[in-house]
């Protein structure tokens, strides 16, 4: 079996970070796997800034994780989020759609998981809840 790629937003990284999330357990469940080597996990910083802002701490928790690697906003990731944050999208989503559509190293782009899919219609991106 392959191992999944997997981008977490805003909204799934706070499902992580909150026991009490209803969805904690789904979403920590893809942590779990990532543990066993049996997929990846990344978390984009913009996203986890934009998480914390409504739930203080919740950026240095997920950094903390040894399984989740916290992917960087650069250059690539800045014209893409103004190119989406011009066309209506949120701050909050811009940076987990650039990490999740095609690259060099995933040239059939991530798996984007998140809680409010209808956010990423029309992105270019597979969201899944």
């Amino acid at each position: 079996m392959a191992a999944i790629s997997v981008v977490l937003d805003h909204t799934s990284a706070a499902a992580l970070y909150d026991p009490k999330d209803p969805f904690n357990e789904a979403v920590a469940a893809f942590y779990v796997q990532a543990c066993g080597g049996l997929g990846e996990l990344c978390a984009p910083v913009l996203c986890l800034t934009a998480g914390d802002a409504g739930r203080p701490g919740l950026l240095g928790s997920i950094k903390g994780l040894r399984f989740i690697r916290i992917e960087a906003f650069d250059t690539d990731a800045a014209v893409t989020a103004t190119e989406l944050l011009r066309f209506g999208h949120s701050f909050a989503a811009v940076h987990a759609i650039h990490a999740a559509r095609p690259s060099a190293a995933h040239p059939g782009g991530r798996f984007l998981l998140t809680l409010t899919p209808k956010a990423y219609a029309g992105t270019g991106v597979h969201p899944g809840q």
